[in-house]
């Protein structure tokens, strides 16, 4: 196991340390004194209802550069997919002296709106993005993907942390139906392994397609952004 201060550094990445961060973390953590496992497992639950609902879900976003993930920015554009969104809280949780780590996995959505299964080709998301907080002397897990409203649209049981039991997504929807499978677990990483999760990207949903999804997202760019890359 690697040492836990690996968890607590920031990266460029997980950009702990940018004044931002630390002030929506100071903000959303509230008055708690440190050094309190009680208060550790509050501040986190705070920072994880915070990433899930103020800052929107949204399925079409960058997803080919570091700086596409970089916490801050995440936080500067307030919406992101399951991966920004869990390199955030990851930062977030740093910030607040709570060792945090990043958690890949594949899994199958059942409920994946058939508009996302026809632009996917599938219903796997290869690389799916949590965040793994090291509370009360044990890893738990927390996944902050969905907003409150996507939950409500897609009748799925809203997703609580208690900083004490995962909070993975349901294998159930509210009618019963099937809604998430998880099928390979990646690992537990310090920072997020960009080359891999876009390698992957290509291997499951294929060449073109990954081609196609950064055309059409770089041609959503300003000009001014797009002419300074």
């Amino acid at each position: 196991m690697k040492n836990l201060d690996d968890y607590l550094n920031p990266t460029e990445i997980i950009d702990s340390n940018h004044p931002a961060i630390l002030e929506y973390a100071r903000k959303t953590a509230g008055n708690a004194p440190d050094g309190n496992t009680t208060d550790e497992i509050s501040i986190a639950c705070r920072l994880f209802t915070a990433v899930r609902d103020e800052i929107a879900y949204n399925p079409r976003t960058h997803f080919y550069l570091k700086s596409h993930y970089q916490a801050s920015n995440v936080l500067e554009r307030k919406s992101g997919y399951c991966v920004s969104k869990a390199c955030l809280l990851c930062a977030l949780g740093r910030a607040s002296g709570i060792p945090s780590r990043l958690g890949l996995a594949d899994i199958r959505n059942y409920g994946a709106s058939w508009e996302v299964v026809e632009l996917m080709g599938t219903n796997i998301f290869t690389y799916h993005g949590f965040v793994e907080f090291f509370l009360d002397g044990q890893w738990v897990k927390a996944t902050p993907a969905f907003d409150r409203p996507v939950y409500e649209k897609h009748h799925i049981p809203l997703l609580e942390f208690n900083g004490r039991e995962d909070a993975v997504f349901p294998s159930h929807d509210l009618n019963g139906k099937p809604y998430v499978d998880y099928m390979k677990y990646h690992g537990s990483f310090a920072d997020l392994p960009l080359n891999d999760l876009v390698q992957a990207f290509r291997k499951i949903y294929g060449e073109d397609r990954v081609d196609f999804w950064i055309e059409m997202l770089e041609s959503e760019l300003p000009n001014e952004e797009r002419n300074n890359r």
